[in-house]
């Protein structure tokens, strides 16, 4: 499944943007639809997707062209995800004292320097 209008020129601001933000919405909609096995209209088409017994997923790679994030701080900041991406994905902290005793007290796993050392003197783990 593939939109190939997708990387259009935007009319509307061709300054900030040459991805048109409603194609782009629009086939991410059709994406979703037809990965949950609904009909989607594609080049002229009608093509019928199909569910799938797996949870898939969407990547989706941004490139910035002239942007040095070393001096340039335009983008700075976090952004919280509406939903949970990966709910078993697993974490560990590896840091110094004062790392691995913030992650102690919000409950994450976490290995000290120390820890790390005897990891790699022990082959067999």
């Amino acid at each position: 499944f593939s939109c190939p209008s997708l990387l259009e020129s935007s009319q509307s601001n061709p300054i900030m943007s040459k991805l048109n933000s409603a194609l782009l919405d629009k086939a991410i909609k059709d994406i979703l639809a037809f990965a949950a096995g609904e009909e989607v209209h594609v080049g002229g088409a009608d093509k019928k997707g199909k569910k799938r017994n797996f949870t898939e997923t969407i990547e989706a790679q941004i490139s910035l062209k002239n942007y040095d994030p070393v001096r340039d701080k335009r983008f700075s900041g976090t952004f919280k995800l509406p939903s949970v991406p990966r709910p078993n994905l697993k974490c560990c902290v590896l840091g110094n004292a004062a790392h691995c005793e913030q992650a102690d007290r919000i409950g994450v796993d976490h290995m000290s320097v120390e820890d790390l050392k005897k990891l790699n003197k022990n082959k067999k783990l």
